[in-house]
């Protein structure tokens, strides 16, 4: 058995605890088959806690987040908010666990299961065994950089700022977990930027070639704008392993390879820190990449895979629980294959389940192991 491992699971708002109890099961039966020891703790985040507390996150929450091994995260916000000030919205509580923690490189997988390849929005032979990883910094870039705000101006206009900015040392540190990335998968890296208009892609680019240069020359690197690797995710998605990129491209970007696969609701993402030298122990957030969905929430028809693949990252990523989070991906593409599904990846022929039922069907599969 796995020695035990501290768990923080914030399942937020919309359908965040109704995917997340589907997670929890994993969680059960792992600990029940003897394959390992979890302490868990759960709190609120998101609307939730501005609801409970005033503010999206608390700072005990913040201080729980740190303390334990690895952190699931549900989804946040919905209309219900939207009149909070800009600095209490429930994504507020996302963003500072994000920076709090120091988790600045995001992965997010776009896989296409075989059982799905239909269900993508291209045609099916091009997208049929796509597995594309995308590495996303972050913690940095237009979304935190200074200055920003919104300002008047002598004329009475009012002028929205934000400032895209990176360092030497931000590129290096995402970049070289994309490198170690590729050398496990395809050995393969396009990094991509705006280094034709922006001096701050100027300078990821500079980084990248660099860093592949000294450290990774094993690893193939190209480079790619962002707006062209926007339109050759839409034509030909398989030229491409590992894409790595900064916070604005990322989120973009991620977003549309996510479609390439059928279903926001079977995408999961993994955010890591750096490495603790001392101690071995690396930060580590999950979550999948689907909203909070408001308007399914409480109808038990939302889809929990994309939560529990997020799980079985977090079993890879941070516990080192490679067999485990290989046996729960195996059952979810088993479960793809001949179980029913749900409202979001229905098809014709097969059953509409609800989020218990998909949840019953993949523990069925990881009990029959």
């Amino acid at each position: 058995m796995t020695a035990n491992k501290t768990l923080l699971l914030l399942p937020g708002d919309g359908i965040g605890p109704e995917v997340m109890t589907q997670a929890k099961r994993v969680l059960n039966w792992l600990q029940a088959s003897g394959r390992a020891s979890f302490t868990i703790a759960e709190d609120l985040v998101g609307g939730a806690s501005i609801d409970a507390n005033g503010v999206p996150v608390t700072d005990a929450t913040v201080a729980k987040a740190k303390e334990v091994d690895a952190v699931l995260f549900g989804s946040v916000g919905g209309p219900k908010w939207d009149k909070v000030p800009f600095e209490i919205r429930p994504e507020a509580g996302l963003l500072r666990l994000r920076a709090e923690l120091q988790v600045f490189a995001n992965l997010r997988p776009a896989k296409v299961f075989d059982a799905l390849a239909d269900s993508s929005s291209l045609k099916p032979e091009l997208v049929r065994g796509l597995d594309i990883m995308i590495v996303r910094e972050c913690i940095g870039g237009i979304y935190f950089g200074e200055p920003r705000g919104i300002e008047t101006l002598p004329n009475g206009e009012q002028r929205g700022i934000n400032t895209e900015v990176y360092t030497t040392h931000e590129i290096q540190r995402v970049g070289r977990v994309a490198f170690d990335l590729a050398r496990k998968r395809q050995g393969r890296v396009c990094s991509v930027e705006k280094a034709n208009v922006m001096e701050a892609g100027l300078l990821w680019r500079q980084v990248m070639t660099k860093l592949q240069a000294e450290e990774f020359p094993d690893v193939q690197l190209s480079h790619m704008y962002a707006d062209n690797c926007a339109m050759q995710l839409a034509k030909n998605p398989k030229q491409f392993d590992v894409i790595v990129t900064g916070n604005l491209f990322g989120d973009i970007l991620s977003d549309l390879a996510a479609m390439l696969t059928g279903s926001l609701g079977l995408l999961p993402s993994a955010t890591l820190g750096a490495k603790d030298e001392a101690t071995g122990r690396r930060p580590g957030f999950y979550e999948p990449i689907h909203g909070s969905a408001p308007d399914i929430a409480g109808k038990g028809v939302a889809n929990p895979l994309a939560q529990i693949l997020s799980l079985a990252m977090l079993l890879r990523y941070s516990f080192d629980m490679q067999e485990d989070a290989a046996a729960i991906e195996a059952a979810v593409e088993r479960v793809l294959a001949k179980a029913g599904r749900t409202p979001d990846i229905a098809v014709p022929g097969r059953a509409t389940i609800s989020t218990s039922e998909m949840g019953d069907a993949l523990i069925a599969e990881l009990e029959a192991i």
